[in-house]
């Protein structure tokens, strides 16, 4: 966390939370949602300006009911997740690695390192790591960019149903791939999609 938020947090303790306005698409893109998106449930507009996605980055957090959001000063401004709150990069490896092998990165730049590989019922791929992120409550999920699909083919040997099998994360280490349900992801890695829903749920 920014040591500007830092201090604002300590100057203003207790500034309402904002939901509703800010999304993470499924391919890791950040997105404003004025209230006519937010009425018509849109996705909303892709950010650009790298110097505000440098800190959202910086800022990403997770509070303890499993709900992600960007510490914004003294605000935390809660983030809708299209799916997960974590996108992966799966990086093809340079031309002098040896061994070869790729690596993830996630949303923000960061490397992402797996435990566990899921097939969704929908043709995705999840990664999950197996230790717990700074400020999380559970070990992070993150899926795999669509546009990788192929390049995780490559280093993948799969079964006759395309849910089952091995990914090769490194040279004598093989991820059993492991089918899961979209359905019960968020349930499973204790994460919540909606923080929005969520607060017009809570009495």
């Amino acid at each position: 966390m920014d040591e500007i938020v830092k201090q604002a947090l300590a100057r203003w303790p207790n500034v309402p939370h904002c939901t509703g306005w800010l999304r993470l698409d499924a391919r890791g893109h950040w997105r404003m949602r004025d209230e006519d998106d937010q009425a018509r449930n849109a996705p909303g507009t892709p950010l650009r300006h790298p110097g505000l996605l440098g800190f959202i980055n910086r800022n990403y957090a997770c509070d303890e009911r499993g709900q992600w959001y960007f510490q914004n000063g003294p605000q935390r401004v809660y983030v809708e997740l299209e799916y997960t709150p974590w996108i992966v990069r799966l990086v093809p490896a340079g031309p002098d690695d040896i061994p070869a092998a790729p690596t993830l990165v996630d949303q923000t730049g960061q490397p992402f390192e797996p435990a566990a590989v899921y097939a969704d019922d929908e043709g995705g791929v999840l990664f999950a790591e197996a230790a717990r992120a700074a400020g999380a409550a559970v070990p992070r999920v993150a899926r795999l960019h669509d546009h990788d699909l192929d390049l995780f083919a490559d280093h993948a040997t799969l079964d006759d149903d395309g849910a089952s099998g091995l990914f090769h994360w490194r040279p004598g280490v093989a991820l059993p791939l492991q089918p899961i349900r979209r359905a019960e992801v968020a349930d499973r890695f204790g994460f919540v999609t909606s923080p929005a829903r969520l607060a017009q749920q809570t009495p």
